[in-house]
């Protein structure tokens, strides 16, 4: 799939994992909250785990449209990247679809195995986690020179 992305800004964004994810609120502002995130090059997709109940994944159900800011460690360099999220179900088992997206989400970004893979998922449930898949359709920023 071709993305509307320029692929310095697509390798900025794949190499790391912490950004601020902006939804919209009601009345139209932004709400943002910084997020740990995994990003597919090859399908554009971003994913990361959300909880439940939190404002950002309110303002999702109800208008999809989100941005995320990814950052260099001074602030300089920068990328943003645009589209619609989508949302899974609440995590509602331990051994449902969304924990195993769940699962497959920290493995990436932490980069190794859990210690304990049980209670991992358990947390997922009880805390009311969903993935949420932000499909980019667009991206720009200031890459390093």
């Amino acid at each position: 799939m071709s993305i509307d992305i320029d692929a310095v800004v697509g390798d900025f964004v794949a190499a790391r994992h912490l950004g601020t994810l902006a939804t919209l609120k009601r009345d139209g502002r932004p709400q943002l909250s910084n997020v740990s995130y995994t990003y597919d090059s090859t399908t554009g997709v971003v994913r990361m785990s959300l909880t439940a109940g939190r404002a950002k994944v309110k303002n999702l159900q109800r208008d999809g449209r989100a941005s995320m800011l990814v950052q260099s460690n001074d602030g300089w360099t920068y990328a943003v990247v645009e589209g619609d999220m989508t949302l899974t179900p609440t995590a509602s088992a331990p051994d449902d679809a969304t924990v195993d997206e769940l699962v497959d989400v920290y493995r990436v970004i932490a980069g190794k195995e859990h210690p304990d893979w049980d209670e991992f998922r358990a947390a997922m449930v009880s805390e009311q986690r969903l993935v949420g898949s932000l499909q980019v359709s667009h991206g720009y920023g200031l890459p390093a020179r």
